[in-house]
């Protein structure tokens, strides 16, 4: 995919539907904040989960229990097809390290697991992100991975203490922490715009 990928017209009368992957971790905060923001979502857990989605969230949790559930349930080279296809994906902590290199493929990053998580069990932080207006994202990191490495087509939206912690390449986009638990919706917004699913954020002056 280009960095510079255009998402399709997807605005329709009907909500899209967005799948959420439910083998483990904090799907139902993402379900949650989709949900309020007014898009459908679905829980993912088999194959058959990923027919007709809009896009789909890989949420944070644990990744070495997430690749298992992948790889059991047969997910793996159907999800490295949608993603070919152009399905707008979004990952977000332990689902950055499940798009990387190392594991899906869909990605063309490496992500350091656990490398905040090495000096601090959790922290929290404020910084800009490129391409969400509205000041500084309040950001959660827990045990959370950096981008040791990327390729030409990957932009870095944001970094902290030098380190990658927001990616897009196309449509998919990774972040190293936790958007559904700051209680702000402006993470999912900017995902669903990309996807073509919402308009596009307003640009401040």
């Amino acid at each position: 995919m280009s960095t510079e990928a255009s998402a399709p017209a997807r605005l329709a009368a009907e909500p899209p539907l967005v799948g959420v992957l439910a083998l483990q971790g904090d799907f139902e905060a993402h379900e949650r904040m989709l949900g309020a923001i007014g898009v459908r979502t679905r829980q993912v857990r088999v194959p058959a989960d990923l027919d007709g989605l809009d896009a789909l969230v890989l949420p944070g949790g644990e990744s070495t229990v997430m690749s298992l559930g992948v790889a059991r349930e047969g997910l793996a080279e159907p999800l490295r097809a949608l993603a070919a296809a152009g399905l707008p994906m979004f990952g977000t902590c332990a689902g950055m390290i499940m798009l990387d290199r190392e594991h899906l493929g869909i990605l063309d990053v490496v992500a350091e697991r656990n490398a905040f998580g090495r000096q601090l069990h959790s922290f929290e932080a404020s910084f800009e992100l490129d391409g969400v207006p509205g000041g500084p994202v309040h950001a959660i990191f827990i045990r959370a991975p950096w981008i040791r490495e990327h390729g030409p087509a990957v932009s870095v939206l944001a970094s902290v203490d030098g380190h990658p912690v927001a990616v897009r390449q196309g449509l998919v986009l990774a972040l190293s922490f936790h958007p559904e638990l700051t209680g702000e919706d402006r993470l999912h917004r900017f995902f669903l715009s990309l996807a073509g699913l919402l308009p596009e954020p307003a640009k401040e002056d």
